[in-house]
């Protein structure tokens, strides 16, 4: 019932529009249980009138006093066939507005939900989305929002209606013979034995097949962005083999699921049919005795036949039920999510040159210390080089400053308040990052340039990339800037696609701008060119570089070497240089080997 209340929140505001379609469909059950009863007048009191032993008319008795059309008479015959016309079309016209407005309302909700867990993606950090694989979060937003809203929109009213019409459907064989229902009775216990059997065994199944479709949506997913690194180890067969096995068990469980459909259908069905023979016998014998008249004999079939038939919808639907709760399930998991990173409301904003202060700053990330003990005052207009080995902690301490990952101990400071207390918006806008992982999105290069101001001019777009190097690659491009690039889009060489993130950097305008290792993967003469106009262009404004290459910070205000998570070494570069340590052995072994070499200097990377 939770995960039901859960997606009440959701439905909440088109409850209106719920019980509207209500009232539609029970004025539509009405109407179908009213076409037997004007099907028996046409049989007892036209067809086969006896005016000895005048039936009682029931219902519309009304209809037999003469008034419109004496018993037997073909005026009555035209008053039965015009109600049954306007009564079966009164029915259409309402389950087809009900329908209309109950998958106009599903479609919303659907919208709704797909909206709330996207936004819910992008406000997880790191760490909450790491306990996800790719293809669980396809799922859950692609797939689930679709199954669960299914349950506002059909099931819940499906099961309204076999609720009603079976009820309805009672009461009108007990006011034509209350013994019309001794064999429905009789089997009810063993139809809800059978069916809560059934509904435990296909949430089972439900929650395996999803796990199945969510494990292929992931292998489809890894092959598409690895798909070089699949190509050149020549391992297209044992891919092929993992997504054949996934795909396999997908199918294996599909066919226990259509077994146990068989299976149990195969059971409703006997009982659907010992119900509906064991009835019209005992409704022929009523009729035999005298109890019952042909007419009623015939809408009392059809009665039966309609409680049949919605007890077996009642166990259809629930086996849906079953599905769609599952969805309803992982997506309540994700959205009841909390970030660590969470977001606390203020209305504090930054001055125009913030300056930024780490004090003892720890940060333990997977049970492990990625930080420890690290103080850094950080003036507006400093420039911060930061080296270190593979896992010392770079990247976790540029990301802590814009709070993309929290501290555990100690505060991140700007402007002497607590980085926490701004919101994340007004923080995260305050600094302009380029990864060394860079993404693009599947869009134009002038898009990208300009993701974070997407109206900017064309100028400004220009002027980044010729800022960051890149202009003169991209306007070798047949359509330019129009050229669309981006993970699955033209290829571009990894120095390229970092010279595009810088340029996407330097448009976002902001005070600043953090490299974490953002060109390794440009010769170092191009390198230099780019860090050198950069600093030109943004002279005065705050700027941490990470590098593995000691010409990268060499001109930094200071220096941070981490070890372990830990400042081993701090101070300018002829500082570190002088105090023979890790930083001057790194300056020796890249300026022995020729790495600083300036003579492709002037060369375009392509």
């Amino acid at each position: 019932m939770h995960i039901i209340r859960f997606g009440l929140g959701y439905y909440k505001r088109y409850l209106p529009i719920f019980l509207l379609a209500a009232l539609l469909s029970s004025a539509a059950i009405v109407c179908d249980l009213a076409i037997p009863l004007i099907d028996a007048g046409f049989i007892d009191f036209v067809l086969a009138y006896d005016a000895e032993d005048p039936p009682s008319g029931g219902l519309f008795s009304f209809l037999y006093s003469g008034k419109y059309g004496a018993p037997g008479t073909w005026q009555l015959f035209g008053t039965l066939a015009v109600l049954f016309t306007v009564i079966f079309l009164l029915r259409i016209l309402c389950i087809y507005v009900k329908n209309y407005i109950l998958r106009w309302s599903g479609l919303q909700m659907e919208n709704k939900l797909r909206e709330v867990t996207y936004d819910k993606l992008l406000a997880l950090d790191g760490e909450t989305l790491s306990r996800y694989n790719m293809g669980e979060l396809l799922t859950v937003i692609n797939r689930d929002t679709i199954i669960f809203k299914d349950f506002y929109s059909l099931i819940a009213m499906g099961l309204f209606d076999s609720v009603l019409m079976i009820a309805l459907s009672v009461v009108a064989l007990t006011t034509m013979d209350w013994r019309l229902l001794f064999i429905p009775v009789a089997i009810a216990p063993f139809f809800v034995f059978s069916l809560v059997r059934y509904l435990s065994a296909s949430r089972k199944l439900f929650r395996a097949i999803r796990d199945g479709y969510s494990e292929i949506n992931l292998d489809v997913q890894e092959n598409i962005d690895a798909v070089r690194i699949v190509r050149s180890f020549a391992a297209e067969e044992k891919e092929m083999s993992k997504f054949d096995a996934c795909n396999g068990k997908v199918r294996d469980l599909s066919i226990r699921q259509v077994k146990l459909n068989a299976k149990y259908n195969a059971i409703f069905t006997g009982f659907q049919q010992i119900g509906y023979v064991g009835t019209i016998v005992i409704a022929v014998l009523l009729v035999l005795s005298g109890n019952l008249y042909i007419g009623s004999l015939a809408a009392a079939t059809t009665y039966v036949t309609k409680i049949i038939a919605h007890i077996t919808q009642i166990s259809n639907n629930c086996f849906s039920m079953q599905n769609q709760l599952v969805s309803g399930g992982r997506l309540q998991k994700l959205l009841s999510e909390e970030s660590a990173v969470p977001e606390y409301p203020s209305a504090l904003v930054f001055s125009p040159a913030p300056h930024v202060r780490l004090d003892d700053v720890s940060v333990t990330l997977g049970g492990k210390q990625a930080l420890k003990h690290i103080s850094l005052d950080v003036p507006y207009g400093k420039k911060v080089g930061v080296m270190g080995g593979t896992g010392s902690g770079k990247s976790v301490l540029l990301k802590c400053l814009s709070r993309i990952f929290d501290t555990t101990d100690g505060a991140v400071l700007i402007d002497g308040q607590d980085v926490k207390a701004y919101p994340l918006e007004v923080v995260r806008a305050e600094f302009a990052y380029v990864f060394q992982d860079v993404f693009l999105f599947s869009n134009t290069i002038d898009a990208n340039i300009a993701f974070a101001r997407p109206d900017c001019d064309e100028e400004i777009v220009k002027d980044a990339a010729e800022t960051a190097q890149a202009a003169k690659f991209i306007e070798k491009l047949d359509e330019g800037y129009s050229t669309i690039v981006g993970e699955r889009g033209m290829g571009l060489s990894g120095g390229q696609k970092q010279r595009i993130s810088i340029a996407r950097a330097l448009v976002k305008g902001a005070p600043v701008l953090v490299f974490d290792d953002a060109s390794s993967a440009l010769d170092m003469a191009t390198e230099k060119r780019v860090l050198a106009a950069v600093k030109e262009k943004c002279a005065g404004r705050t700027f941490f570089i990470a590098s593995h290459r000691v010409s990268s910070v060499m001109d930094c205000d200071e220096i941070l070497f981490l070890r372990d998570g830990e400042i081993a070494e701090r101070g300018t570069a002829e500082e570190l240089i002088a105090k023979g340590g890790a930083f001057a052995a790194i300056w020796k072994l890249q300026t022995s080997d020729g790495q600083l070499d300036d003579s492709s200097y002037g060369k375009e990377e392509l």
